[in-house]
């Protein structure tokens, strides 16, 4: 869900459990903060960001992308890609979205809730911020997103949170339920394209229900769709992994990029699953907040890549959610 608040709340959410944060360097960044249950972790580094760089199984593979040329580095005058999961300014805007993150930010421990947030940006006089809650067992997180309008003027603008997933998996998204015709007349749902989008790239699946985007490293060729579904998801495969994350969307005709809840890129270094909230105009002062729910599953192989399959893995879980 995205929302406008005055100001955060979050006592309702902090856990007592086992969740345990602690110092660390990881990957060349010496102030990096580690958040394991034991089972899972995280690694969200104050020396750039905000970002999380790492979430995976305690030992495990980390699911999200780290570009190796910048790990470890800070200072750079223009935005880096860099790898793990961030917060944009939506719609794709230069001035807006591309701003660097590579600054050093304010980490603040409310017991085992993690506050990452970045210094106001000068070009935009918007602060970026993720609350993190990872549930005290089990694979499963909250992240809360914020943007907030430090300015003296209204700002229309959508939360954008973007997920840069490890290469060589699948991702995953599904549309709104399916009928049949002539009972559903009306159409459901938009499918939107950029102009680089090529309906004929192998990398693409379309089943009745699910858009299936394979990564393939060391392909050059960008690619990108969107869609706009009420309960958005994306679920990334890899080596018998899924990360799943789940967004409540706001009516399609509130959503940037066309209608856009969910969009989906890649290239040849990353796969890139992101949720789009309401395009919103926040006053001065104001706080934007979107809402994804995060979970890890093992053992998890598609085969094959169709409906009933597809079916079998995901419709149990985002049953319970």
């Amino acid at each position: 869900m995205s929302r406008i608040h005055f100001p955060a709340n979050i006592s309702a959410m902090t856990s007592t459990a086992a969740v345990n944060i602690e110092k660390t360097a990881w990957s060349g960044w010496p102030n990096c903060y580690r958040i394991s249950n034991g089972e899972v972790e995280m690694i969200v580094t104050a020396d750039i960001g905000p970002r999380i760089m790492r979430f995976g199984y305690v030992g495990g593979q980390n699911l999200f992308w780290v570009q190796k040329e910048t790990a470890g580095n800070s200072g750079e005058p223009t935005w880096i890609a860099r790898g793990g999961h961030r917060i944009w300014v939506g719609p794709e805007d230069i001035r807006y979205t591309y701003p660097p993150d590579n600054s050093p930010i304010q980490v603040e421990l409310k017991g085992d809730v993690l506050i990452a947030t970045q210094p106001v940006e000068g070009e935009t006089r918007i602060q970026k911020q993720l609350e993190i809650h990872l549930a005290p067992s089990g694979a499963n997180a909250t992240i809360i997103h914020r943007l907030v309008n430090t300015g003296n003027m209204p700002l229309q603008y959508a939360a954008w949170a973007l997920s840069m997933m490890a290469p060589g998996g699948h991702g995953v998204t599904g549309f709104p339920p399916r009928g049949t015709h002539p009972e559903m007349l009306q159409p459901t749902n938009p499918l939107i394209m950029w102009a680089f989008s090529d309906l004929s790239d192998p990398r693409w699946t379309f089943t009745k229900k699910y858009l299936i985007l394979r990564s393939e490293p060391g392909n050059k060729t960008p690619t990108k769709l969107a869609h706009h579904n009420p309960k958005t998801f994306g679920a990334y495969f890899l080596n018998g992994e899924m990360f799943l994350k789940q967004y409540d969307a706001a009516p399609r005709e509130q959503h940037p990029d066309m209608g856009s809840s969910y969009e989906t890129f890649t290239n040849a270094d990353f796969l890139e699953m992101e949720t789009l909230g309401p395009l919103t105009q926040v006053e001065p002062g104001g706080t934007l907040e979107h809402v994804e729910r995060w979970s890890l599953h093992n053992n998890v192989v598609p085969s094959p890549w169709n409906d009933a399959e597809l079916d079998r893995i995901l419709l149990p879980i985002l049953a319970s959610k």
